[in-house]
């Protein structure tokens, strides 16, 4: 799957030409170091953009931030005292993610060398409230991270921070593709597609699958044969069905082509459209996934443009991400968990072994049996979160989980799967979810964190329910009312 653009951000500083050219240059100076050190230590380059002094030049950088594809987000800070008043035009034009660096450049206050001229330079302690008082006033969507620009807790952050808008710039590129319509009869997978485009910039359309099956009918056998040897490098042929695995590798193959040339990077289909088809794909959607694209199982284009946007926030990091299930509880006491898993749908970047190309019956769809890959989700700290659509807003719903080795060996279920403890235990935990709204569709990731999917959400200004180890029914009550009432009047 081919990027669209190259990914970097804006290092933005604030001053003003009270202090002389000798003071700007040095302040430019130390700019463009802080911005090369730091991008040594963060995911996406830091780009020092220049010295802002006057409100002609905050709102022309803005206008080229807004233009510029690359650009991913904007970073200000305020070396020295930076009037707010020159910022309102420029911040209030721009339209990318905005992040507020409070820091300075000394990490100490120099007892011998420290003067007047001293404190006019090195004066961000003054500068960084000026600046954030007109983000407070404008009511801007806005990071804050407060701390030395070379130490590793505020870079965390500002790398965090950096992902999130990654996730920010995928959602407004994105483009979902839906084969078929939602499941019949059900709720939560359906959902107000033009209020998606406005709000995150999905554009969520319908192709049928007549237009796949002919797809599927041109692809060569040559084409097949180099899909069967991708498939022999990443996984372990455990079938000698050949046939039906060569079948997923030819309807991967017209999926990707029609992805390609659509510029699509999610899609959807379901089981109960397969017009055309011999088999619902499974190892080809797995496949798929595996390569970054978002994948939504019986029609659910919510959670596959999410699980796009969460690959694509991640990308780089070793944990894993996938479309998620819950499907089962193991309710004894003292041993409560989770297991999810799908039909055939789970990506294989979490799993914790070699994945098994199978193919088994499937008992819906009326189709042939479909290969898939089967394996086990590997142990770790990981999050869920599903996105649902409460009628004139959206709410993201996060819970806090650990994975862990499943205690069974489950020799009769030919599925991927993945068994979590949810927080803060999985009855409370469970009854949270269901209380918050929350799908049976979702997005499992050990790399995205709750900051970095908090920060997206507050980029994109929808509402965020987090259910941790300490969350209670009461105060999730509690909150929910409140939040209702302050979106509906935002709204």
């Amino acid at each position: 799957m081919k990027e669209t653009t190259e990914r970097s951000f804006w290092f933005v500083v604030g001053s003003q030409s009270l202090y002389g050219q000798i003071v700007l240059d040095t302040v430019s100076q130390r700019a463009e170091e802080m911005a090369g050190e730091m991008s040594k230590c963060l995911p996406f380059p830091l780009v020092y953009k220049g010295t802002v002094k006057s409100s002609a030049e905050a709102t022309q950088l803005a206008k080229e931030a807004n233009w510029d594809d690359s650009c991913c987000g904007v970073v200000t800070w305020c070396h020295t005292f930076s009037p707010s008043k020159m910022w309102i035009e420029g911040l209030h034009l721009l339209q990318k993610p905005y992040c507020h660096f409070a820091t300075q450049y000394n990490r100490s206050i120099p007892n011998d060398e420290i003067d007047m001229d001293f404190m006019n330079l090195n004066q961000a302690a003054h500068g960084d409230r000026e600046h954030g008082f007109i983000g407070a006033r404008m009511r801007l969507a806005r990071k804050v991270i407060m701390g030395y620009w070379k130490d590793e807790r505020p870079l965390d952050e500002l790398g965090t921070w950096m992902r999130a808008a990654v996730g920010y710039k995928a959602s407004r590129e994105l483009k979902v593709m839906r084969f078929g319509d939602n499941m019949r009869e059900v709720a939560v997978t359906e959902g107000d597609k033009v209020e998606a485009q406005i709000k995150f910039g999905w554009q969520v359309n319908t192709w049928p699958v007549g237009a796949l099956v002919e797809e599927i009918n041109r692809v060569s056998e040559t084409d097949v044969d180099e899909k069967m040897a991708e498939y022999a490098e990443r996984y372990e042929m455990a079938t000698e069905n050949i046939d039906a695995v060569r079948y997923q590798a030819r309807e991967e193959v017209a999926m990707q082509r029609i992805f390609d040339r659509e510029g699509m990077h999610a899609f959807s289909n379901t089981f109960e459209d397969l017009y055309g088809m011999k088999q619902l794909p499974g190892l080809a959607s797995q496949n798929l996934m595996a390569n970054g694209y978002g994948y939504g199982g019986e029609g659910d284009w919510k959670v596959s443009a999410m699980t796009y946007i969460v690959k694509a926030m991640t990308k780089g990091l070793s944990g894993g991400t996938a479309f998620m299930e819950d499907y089962t509880y193991n309710l004894e006491q003292g041993r409560e968990y989770s297991l999810g898993a799908h039909m055939l749908e789970v990506c294989p970047s979490v799993a914790a072994q070699k994945p098994r190309i199978e193919v088994h019956p499937l008992g819906i769809g009326d189709r042939e049996p479909p290969a898939r890959l089967v394996f086990e989700g590997h142990p770790g700290k990981a999050i869920v979160m599903t996105l649902i659509d409460m009628g004139g807003r959206f709410r993201l719903i996060i819970q806090d989980i650990e994975c862990i080795k499943p205690p069974f060996d489950m020799p009769n279920l030919p599925v991927a799967r993945v068994m979590w403890k949810a927080q803060p235990d999985l009855c409370t935990g469970a009854k949270l979810w269901i209380m918050a709204g929350g799908a049976h569709h979702s997005v499992l990731s050990y790399d995205a964190t709750v900051e970095m999917m908090t920060d997206w959400a507050e980029m994109n200004e929808i509402e965020v329910v987090h259910i941790t180890e300490g969350s209670t029914a009461e105060g999730l009550k509690q909150q929910l009312f409140l939040n209702d009432l302050a979106w509906r009047l935002k709204c």
